[in-house]
């Protein structure tokens, strides 16, 4: 009789387990990134810049996810870029998710410091490297205490038009996506049931109201729509950036032919694409215990253009590897998050591109991780390389006529071979 209650007290504990290794968890934290000093900030190709202040904070923030023997973190850094030998560094420090399953993404803020190391025409750099190590270690410290702070969570997910004034392109004013993506977790239990543990908005956007030329540190429209969402839903806010090269940037423009390029204008454009993005997720049915999925590819793309190479070439912090600098390779990843499919991008696609990967996603909720995982400059279709004037410049700071073509082609090859989400 004792032995007979003993192998039923042991198989409700394994069916009790088992059931809980079956729910939906997510985790998050932040790590504030601001130097103490002042040090160099880049706004793309070319010297970097010597700030005279600071304006808002930088941040690492990392969401987690858990599902079964699946854990995914998806990792947004105030910077212009990231690059992969960067991130690698932090998915060895990180414990519990394999690094594959770690996706880290810049939210392509141009008044952040130099995370490239690019070289001047003598080979040097005035990138801080010191702080891109310590940056490196609190990536690592964000998702480990992401992953510590798992919980059971349900899930909300939804895709809908910002409206505003708050995007532009600035080579073809309508040429660009208005559509918002957000992913929400709740919580189901505790102290905080039914409050949202974190909210992510993917837009396509240049956070470039201050740039360069204000000589401000800062992480542009990012900080203040961080601050707004937090405040009205009580959970960390991240942003996710999307398919927005060429030129698809804030919309700062005034009646009087002037831009409204200042603090006060990041306040504005942050907080109404903050105010948007709950607007869409706030009607949303909740999923419970929602699905997750992760797959993962690399792929090989050829270095054609002289100036990339040379950053190649000289860059303390680019892939040495191919001691030819004829190609580099990246890291693709797909995401099922609900009924929300994520495909990443390795730069900055141009919205021709975003708009053809979206249409042939599984999902009429299609998300698009811009400068994931590494930034390779500007990413054009070969019809559009080197095309029209618009685009000398933009052709010339991307690594070649073919980029955008095989990121399509596998990209297109990732979805096809990979399971769609729960409709």
């Amino acid at each position: 009789m004792k032995s007979r209650i003993i192998l039923i007290g042991l198989f409700i504990s394994i069916f009790i387990n088992s059931v809980e290794a079956q729910v939906f968890k997510a985790g998050a934290a932040f790590r504030v990134i601001t130097p103490e000093n002042l040090i160099p900030i880049s706004g793309g190709m070319g010297t970097p810049v010597i700030p005279t202040a600071k304006k808002g904070d930088l941040f690492v923030r990392a969401f987690v996810l858990e599902k079964g023997t699946t854990r995914v973190a998806i990792v947004s850094i105030d910077n212009l870029g990231w690059p992969a030998y960067l991130g690698n560094r932090s998915r060895k420090l990180i414990a519990g998710i394999a690094p594959e399953n770690i996706l880290i993404g810049a939210t392509h803020a141009h008044s952040a410091p130099d995370a490239y190391g690019f070289p001047d025409e003598n080979g040097k750099t005035g990138a801080d490297l010191k702080y891109l190590d310590w940056c490196v270690t609190q990536i690592a410290d964000a998702v480990n205490e992401a992953v510590a702070k798992l919980e059971p969570a349900n899930l909300k997910t939804a895709v809908g038009e910002a409206k505003g004034k708050i995007a532009y392109n600035y080579y073809a004013d309508k040429l660009y996506d208005p559509r918002c993506g957000i992913i929400q977790a709740i919580a189901t239990t505790g102290a905080n049931k039914g409050k949202p543990i974190v909210t992510l908005v993917n837009y396509a956007i240049h956070p470039e109201i201050l740039g360069t030329d204000r000589k401000l540190l800062s992480p542009d429209l990012c900080g203040p729509l961080y601050d707004r969402i937090q405040t009205k839903t009580g959970g960390m806010a991240i942003f996710m950036n999307s398919a927005q090269g060429g030129m698809v940037t804030a919309d700062t423009r005034r009646e009087n032919g002037k831009e409204a390029n200042d603090w006060e204008e990041c306040i504005r454009i942050g907080n109404l694409l903050a105010d948007e993005a709950l607007r869409i997720i706030e009607t949303v049915p909740v999923q419970e215990n929602p699905d997750l999925f992760c797959a993962s590819r690399a792929i090989r793309l050829p270095i054609d253009s002289e100036i990339m190479r040379y950053v190649f070439q000289h860059s303390p912090l680019a892939e040495h590897g191919n001691t030819d600098y004829t190609s580099v390779t990246t890291q693709l990843n797909l995401l099922n998050i609900g009924k929300a499919q994520v495909i990443t991008i390795p730069g900055e696609a141009l919205p021709n591109i975003g708009f053809y990967i979206k249409r042939n996603m599984k999902s009429d909720q299609a998300f698009l991780f811009g400068l994931t995982n590494d930034a390779f400059g500007y990413m054009l279709t070969k019809e559009d390389f080197d095309s029209f004037d618009r685009y000398k410049y933009i052709s010339r700071t991307s690594l070649g006529e073919m980029t955008g073509t095989i990121y399509e082609e596998e990209a297109l090859k990732l979805i096809r071979e990979s399971a769609g989400p729960a409709k």
